[in-house]
């Protein structure tokens, strides 16, 4: 179940609100009551309410907007529950202060603004003495490991209790308190109201993350990196879990570089089967493995981590990706010319894009040169895989039959640039640009006006998440699905 907040300055406001969101049917509101900034009539709100509510006044100590006396807050609890409220939060230490009456259910509170305290035990024990329905615990994550801490407390947990952290960091908890045993969780009605640090809108809660879908059998895997908030990974996997009705929720999990390893062995806690890995954990995720794959060892990198008869697997599926791309690239080419094999290929770039697609060609048999922004980047890397380097200046001297873009040029929102200038482009080379924000890049822009066989990123993109679908899912991927759902998200994000 969740619980949505609502938050408005009026009265009015605050009722047409509860009736718009009561025409979605939702399982619970919460109505914050201490934003009205007028003379708070309780009664008013309650009356012909059309769902059930849980009344929240907060004070400033706790984030609220209350700026009455203690004693008029505490009189609008009573109030509320005068009143019929199904629910009445009431902060822990004045919950004795406040009895029980009818048939309203307490929700004794607990919130903590700047950290996840040691002792939670304790906290949790001082409040099963409040006469509680409901405990809720709500503490700040300043590092992924007190999600656990929290959730661990919510599985041992005697009463029915909400636990879950706030900020970035606590997004896992948010969406897994229920599989854990809480009888909800809560979302916000509109960003603009948002009512604490990470909350995220019921509708994404509903609908992309299925939260009334996830059982403890529900499989969990995510996204890991730093930062994580723009990666378009849980989209598409959230989506094509829903397309095949597979059982299963994909999160976004922001992890600090240094914490990498410590994070991954305490969220196994969690029970989670499966990780995307994006930049910059690629290098720490091949460490963490028990049982890396050829393919992420010979690109010392990888983007995918699963389980499998307990034990953590490493890949990386940029590889099969850039070589699928690329094949498919060719296929506008004479038939005896479709290969890879024997091809000279100019790689820009030296990041972990460029280490895959410099493996992937070699592998396959084409000669590979690199050329780099940063000249020291491309020589290291140009020894350590064996590949010829070139300047930056001379890039467009090099005569290839594949050109492979693995910089960031041309990205939103410097559309305008490319990493190649026009005139080097010619009609009897591939030119694939892994960029994929905006599909049509300018560099693509540009080789098809000097009719050049193209391919983009977004076929990269929506092919190596494809193949983590397959590893973590064990089904077939709904691949048209997938790349209609990510050309769809990345048109509307630009309109």
């Amino acid at each position: 179940m969740i619980c949505v907040s609502l938050g408005r300055r009026r009265h009015s406001a605050l009722k047409q609100a509860h009736r718009d969101l009561g025409k979605l049917n939702p399982d619970l509101v919460e109505l914050r009551v201490d934003w009205i900034m007028s003379r708070l009539n309780v009664a008013r709100l309650l009356k012909k309410r059309p769902t059930p509510v849980v009344v929240t006044c907060r004070r400033e100590q706790d984030k609220g907007r209350w700026s009455g006396t203690e004693e008029q807050r505490l009189a609008v609890l009573r109030e509320a529950i005068i009143g019929g409220a199904e629910y009445v939060d009431i902060e822990e230490d004045v919950a004795k202060s406040i009895p029980r009456y009818g048939d309203t259910k307490r929700l004794i509170s607990y919130h903590n603004f700047q950290d996840t305290p040691a002792e939670l035990s304790e906290i949790y024990q001082r409040m099963t003495e409040c006469d509680p329905d409901v405990i809720k615990i709500v503490t700040m994550a300043n590092r992924p490991a007190d999600n656990v801490r929290v959730l661990e407390l919510l599985k041992s947990a005697t009463v029915p209790t909400v636990a879950f952290c706030m900020g970035e960091f606590g997004i896992v908890s948010r969406i897994l308190c229920g599989r854990m045993g809480a009888p909800f969780t809560y979302a916000g009605y509109s960003r603009a109201g948002e009512m604490a640090p990470g909350q995220l809108l019921w509708d994404d809660m509903r609908d992309f993350y299925r939260y009334d879908r996830i059982t403890p059998d529900t499989k969990v895997f995510g996204v890991i990196g730093d930062p994580i908030a723009h990666s378009l990974s849980p989209l598409l996997h959230n989506s094509a879990f829903k397309e095949v009705d597979f059982d299963g929720v994909y999160l976004p999990l922001r992890i600090p570089p240094d914490t990498v390893q410590e994070t991954l062995q305490e969220y196994d806690k969690l029970d989670i089967s499966g990780y995307s890995v994006t930049i910059p954990h690629k290098h720490a995720a091949l460490d963490f493995a028990e049982l890396p794959d050829a393919q992420a060892e010979l690109i010392g990198a990888s983007n995918t981590l699963f389980k499998a008869d307990g034990k953590w697997h490493a890949t990386n599926t940029d590889y099969d990706a850039i070589v699928e791309t690329v094949e498919a690239g060719l296929t506008t080419f004479p038939a005896d010319a479709r290969g890879i094999a024997g091809k000279q290929v100019l790689i820009l770039g030296a990041g972990g894009v460029a280490r895959a697609a410099i493996c992937a060609m070699q592998q396959n048999g084409a000669a590979v040169t690199i050329t780099n922004r940063s000249p020291d980047r491309a020589k290291v890397l140009g020894e350590e895989l064996g590949c010829t380097v070139v300047d930056w200046e001379q890039r467009g001297d090099h005569v290839c039959d594949i050109l492979i873009n693995c910089t960031s040029v041309g990205m939103h929102p410097n559309v305008s640039e490319s990493p190649f200038d026009l005139p080097w482009l010619n009609e009897s080379m591939l030119v694939f640009d892994t960029v994929y924000t905006p599909e049509n890049t300018q560099l693509l822009e540009h080789a098809k006006t000097r009719g050049c066989a193209t391919a983009s990123g977004l076929e990269m993109f929506v092919r190596q998440a494809a193949r983590q679908f397959e590893l973590f899912a064990g089904e077939r991927p709904p691949m048209d699905f997938m790349m209609e759902t990510l050309r769809h998200s990345l048109s509307s994000a630009t309109e």
